[in-house]
């Protein structure tokens, strides 16, 4: 293909096909080992089992006295049942006596509940008659207690073999505790996927340099490799590719070679220097030019030498969101997430917006909540598809649906809530 020939445009799509069409083209990557404490917010890749009972012994619940529940039968307030401390038990030890009649054990939260006691009563309800509370003291008990009370059963969280984190599931920071506790050390996870990200622009510079007449630093890459973080991928800023289709073509396949996402910015729509589109016709197979929605009308998708190529546009807020909306989802997909959405709510708009475009829009806005806990939403007042600095304060999409219409304070409409992961239900 020449520079400047036509290629072959798909019509442009709704944001739901768009997403649906990438995620078909994409699947969990293979598995690889990782530590325990590397899980955080992964997904297991097979069934996690303990290899003990957790806990492996009956244990106190807190700090108190052990003994047989029936000893306190007929204690009250009037008749308090008064017994002898036997023994001492702190955590890390164990008493194996026996507890008689008249007699309790003193014992410490975490500590093994002796054979001959089935209950614990916590240290504050305890009356000390006489000595220190422990070993040789005292004391009285105005309450019955039930046996079972403040013990923890042994295996009352897992049993040995059994599975505690099933693959598919997303390991937080208490599960990264759990595992460990049941000696699972080493876990199988989907490896991440790498992304190659292009800035196109004859006009871009490196951010370490101060630009003179007609150049801009290259913020989008920075941007997007910082989405690909949140997303879980490991990403690389590579090169600036002029606006030329040859140097362009050369740079995303050699991209393909190295990395298991290409994502490209600017050079997406049908300006003479914008080739992204061409480029992924000449090496590979375009899929996607254009998708119903603003800002972020020209998305190109294609595959090129078997990897996902993705061609955003060069304005910020319609890289963003591209990014966002479908991108996002298939790097979790490769991750082995089963949920690729950020939760949705419904808010009050705060102010009045006219839409005149029939495309989807996606306005920059700041959800908070009235004194009823209501949902507001408040667009940015300036939402200029080239700043960072909206999207930067927002923590939200506010969602104006296809069609002209006028919107009024007060108005109910659907949010994508950006600071909220794809696994929570609101």
């Amino acid at each position: 293909m020449l520079e400047g020939d036509t290629v072959s445009v798909p019509e442009m799509i709704s944001l739901e096909d768009a997403r649906a069409l990438v995620l078909s083209k994409v699947d969990a990557l293979e598995t690889e080992d990782v530590s325990v404490l590397e899980m955080i917010g992964r997904v297991a890749a097979e069934d996690l089992a303990s290899d003990i009972d957790i806990s492996p012994f009956a244990h106190a619940a807190m700090d108190g006295f052990a003994m047989r529940a029936e000893q306190l039968v007929a204690a009250s307030p009037d008749t308090p049942v008064k017994l002898d401390v036997v023994a001492e038990v702190p955590a890390g030890s164990w008493y194996e006596g026996s507890i008689d009649e008249g007699q309790c054990v003193r014992i410490m939260t975490g500590a093994p509940l002796p054979a001959a006691a089935d209950a614990v009563v916590k240290y504050e309800i305890v009356e000390v008659l006489s000595g220190d509370g422990r070993k040789g003291s005292r004391v009285a008990f105005s309450a019955p207690v039930e046996a079972g009370a403040q013990v923890r059963q042994a295996g009352e969280e897992a049993k040995a073999d059994e599975v505690i984190v099933h693959a598919g599931e997303v390991v937080h920071s208490a599960g990264v505790g759990f595992l460990a506790g049941c000696g699972v050390t080493q876990c199988k996870t989907y490896r991440r996927p790498t992304v190659g990200i292009i800035a196109t622009g004859s006009e871009l510079v490196d951010p370490t340099e101060t630009p003179v007449k007609g150049q801009i630093r290259n913020s989008n890459s920075y941007a997007l490799a910082a989405s690909a973080v949140d997303a879980g991928a490991v990403p690389t800023v590579l090169p600036i590719a002029a606006d030329d289709f040859e140097g362009l073509r050369a740079a995303v396949v050699a991209a393909t070679a190295d990395y298991d996402f290409v994502v490209t910015s600017g050079g997406a729509a049908n300006g003479d220097y914008d080739f992204i589109k061409q480029v992924v016709d000449d090496a590979g197979e375009l899929l996607m030019t254009t998708v119903n929605m603003r800002p972020g009308k020209a998305q190109t998708f294609g595959i090129v030498n078997g990897t996902p190529v993705f061609g955003l546009p060069g304005n910020p807020a319609a890289a963003y969101l591209g990014f966002e909306m479908i991108i996002r989802p298939a790097l979790r997909k490769m991750q082995g997430y089963s949920h690729f959405e950020r939760p949705h709510v419904r808010a009050r708009l705060m102010g009045d917006v006219k839409k005149k475009d029939p495309r989807r829009i996606f306005n920059r806005a700041t959800l908070s909540k009235d004194e009823d806990g209501n949902y507001l939403v408040t667009p940015a007042k300036n939402q200029s598809s080239g700043l960072f600095g909206p999207i930067q304060k927002a923590n939200c999409f506010v969602i104006l649906p296809e069609g002209p219409h006028e919107y009024h304070t007060g108005d109910i409409l659907d949010c994508v809530m950006l600071d909220i992961p794809e696994e929570v239900l609101l």
